[in-house]
């Protein structure tokens, strides 16, 4: 590893020890985000750019360097910048987050991550390389697999960063959506594991399905001309 990349990831690990180091999960969470949700909105009223700038900042972060957080993230989205555009800069800054994980995994942690998280990396590595954004978008819909999981297998492959980036963008609209929208009556939350119900969960597998039908054809084609 040359220098400049061994410096990143230094400098990755070093934030990732910072945050639990300082505990800075306990600002993610649904109570701190209940207790301090007037304060934030308050200071976007007096300050629109300086809190989408930070939000997306924060959420950037938070997705590269794959810490905990996310959900309260876009429900602090929908609390502060409502169900549109709160899903808009969540999406955003997610997409952005998780393409930086992706460049991260490949062309910085490729061998530390394959000695990992090999094994459990093989069968979605194949499915990537051969279906491409079906099989990305299917990932993204259905929450089969961890959101940083399938960042970082993504990056294993020789996936297209364009194809990664649009399929991530396209895929978490739903699921994002769910959760910025609940963000935006915060005050009927009472948990995190409340908000995507079984009815929920079944729909993004319904879509899913949808969006995995053209890789399914051609993986079906594949194998009748073999």
């Amino acid at each position: 590893m040359n220098t400049k990349k061994m410096l990143i990831t230094l400098a990755g690990i070093m934030g990732i020890g910072l945050f639990f180091w300082f505990d800075l999960q306990r600002f993610l969470t649904l109570e701190a985000l209940k207790a301090n949700r007037q304060a934030l909105m308050d200071y976007y009223a007096a300050h629109r750019v300086a809190t989408v700038a930070g939000f997306m900042a924060v959420y950037i972060v938070q997705t590269t360097l794959s810490l905990p957080g996310a959900a309260v993230l876009s429900l602090a989205s929908g609390a502060i910048f409502g169900s549109i555009m709160g899903t808009v800069y969540a999406n955003i800054a997610a997409t952005l987050g998780a393409t930086l994980a992706f460049l991260v995994a490949r062309y910085l942690l490729r061998d530390a991550v394959l000695n990992k998280f090999g094994g459990k990396l093989e069968g979605i590595n194949k499915e990537l390389e051969n279906r491409g954004f079906n099989y990305l978008l299917f990932l993204r819909l259905v929450p089969v697999f961890p959101f940083f999981l399938i960042n970082l297998a993504a990056g294993l492959t020789r996936l297209p960063l364009r194809t990664f980036f649009f399929g991530t963008m396209v895929g978490i609209i739903p699921g994002g959506f769910v959760y910025v929208n609940a963000g935006a009556s915060l005050a009927t939350i009472e948990s995190l594991s409340g908000i995507a119900s079984p009815r929920v969960v079944g729909s993004f597998a319904l879509l899913g399905l949808f969006a995995l039908i053209p890789a399914l054809y051609s993986k079906f084609k594949d194998r009748t001309r073999g």
